[in-house]
């Protein structure tokens, strides 16, 4: 059956029903980053590990889905999508269950950056779908995958954390392989084949991603920007099932993961974000957005004892963090259109690595400081991030970019 269609100008329209396929293997894919964050406490129970190394499961995760931004992303450009995706499903489904076998902390770890790189299956259906689209439905295609793509990370806490406490923490990476199945082989039978354009090299590929860097110093300052309050998101989220489970409140990993439903908040930061940023600007709408993350870790800081005080400021913190998103990529694609794919590997690349500096981090503070640690090192990555969103890059060379300059 053909899920694309060709429109009365002869352009590719892609159906509801594939667009529905890819937004929902983009959020079970996702979730793979996120799934072994509530689970800690009983993955440290089993294998009597300490919190130094707890925090080396959820930041190889993010190393190996770092390295695939890098590495994996651009072959998206010289293989056909539907055979790298198909690919990366197998490995994603032999890493989840090697993360269920697993009975020593090397063997996890590793499971946890191959599960990480596999994941990388998000970033080569959010372009697929793009070249499926008339220039007309882009938008509300690209808006459809972010949404899925933002329900997968907020959402995978809360399923990880009920069944890792109903049926324990191996489960989670058995369900894990048997979603990679399912979307596996849907979207090898629904996908349409594709050949792709881009005739470089893998070497001149990856070698341009580096020019880039170097050329664009916007591009510079919102991966700097971007990377550091996605640290001290990430040092929030990884402590907060160690957080809880601790008197005075003594939550299990299913009631920890709960607090992924209030962070859904997000997904209204992000909407909220897009209406505005035409109009405040892309640099400004990110000030802004920082100021609330700064303002959720003061009150989770000041009030982590407290059920209440965790729920406004992890409502503050997710709804900055993706408003802040959301405008830092509209500054990023308007960059070079000839190179999005490219530019946004570089971006999401330098993200996911402060992802990943933040999940060590906040675990080793947390271990030393406690709760009001992680909450004074978050505070601390986003007064960086607001300096280098608003004193760097301000020259004539380096603009603002706004939705009307893409």
């Amino acid at each position: 059956m053909n899920h694309v269609g060709i429109s009365a100008n002869n352009k590719p329209v892609i159906s509801r029903g594939l667009l529905f396929l890819m937004s929902s293997a983009i959020s079970a894919t996702v979730a793979n980053l996120y799934y072994n964050q509530p689970l800690l406490p009983l993955i440290a129970a089993e294998l009597g590990l300490s919190g130094d190394a707890l925090g080396m499961i959820p930041a190889a995760s993010q190393l190996g889905y770092a390295a695939a931004l890098l590495l994996i992303s651009p072959l998206g450009d010289n293989i056909p999508r539907r055979r790298l995706i198909a690919i990366l499903s197998f490995f994603l489904m032999g890493a989840s269950l090697l993360a269920f076998s697993a009975d020593s902390l090397l063997i996890l770890i590793f499971s946890c950056f191959v599960i990480g790189l596999s994941a990388n299956i998000t970033q080569q259906l959010i372009p697929f779908a793009a070249s499926l689209s008339s220039a007309e439905q882009k938008g509300r295609v690209i808006g459809t995958l972010m949404t899925g793509l933002t329900i997968g990370i907020l959402l995978s806490r809360t399923v990880s954390g009920f069944v890792g406490e109903q049926f324990g923490w191996r489960a989670v990476f058995a369900m894990s392989a048997i979603l990679a199945l399912i979307f596996a082989v849907l979207l090898q039978l629904f996908l349409p084949p594709n050949k792709p354009a881009n005739s470089m090299s893998y070497s001149i590929l990856i070698g341009s991603m580096f020019t880039l860097v170097k050329q664009h110093g916007i591009l510079r300052q919102s991966t700097f920007s971007g990377a550091l309050w996605f640290a001290s998101f990430n040092a929030l989220w990884v402590t907060l099932a160690l957080h809880v489970n601790e008197p005075p409140f003594g939550y299990d990993a299913q009631q920890a993961g709960m607090f992924g439903i209030i962070a859904l908040a997000g997904v209204s930061g992000a909407k909220l974000s897009g209406l505005l940023v035409n109009r405040v600007g892309s640099r400004n709408m990110i000030t802004i957005a920082l100021g609330l993350i700064a303002a959720g870790f003061v009150i989770s800081g000041f009030y982590g004892d407290s059920l209440a005080g965790l729920i406004a400021g992890i409502i503050l913190i997710d709804f900055g963090v993706f408003s802040a998103q959301v405008s830092n990529q509209v500054r990023v694609f308007s960059i070079d259109p000839a190179a999005q794919s490219r530019i946004n590997g570089i971006y999401m690349l330098g993200y996911f690595l402060g992802g990943a500096f933040g999940s060590l981090a906040g675990v080793k503070v947390f271990a030393l400081c406690g709760w009001n640690g992680v909450s004074a090192l978050s505070l601390l990555l986003i007064t960086l991030s607001l300096l280098v969103n608003n004193t760097f890059c301000r020259s004539k060379k380096c603009p603002s970019v706004s939705v009307t300059q893409n």
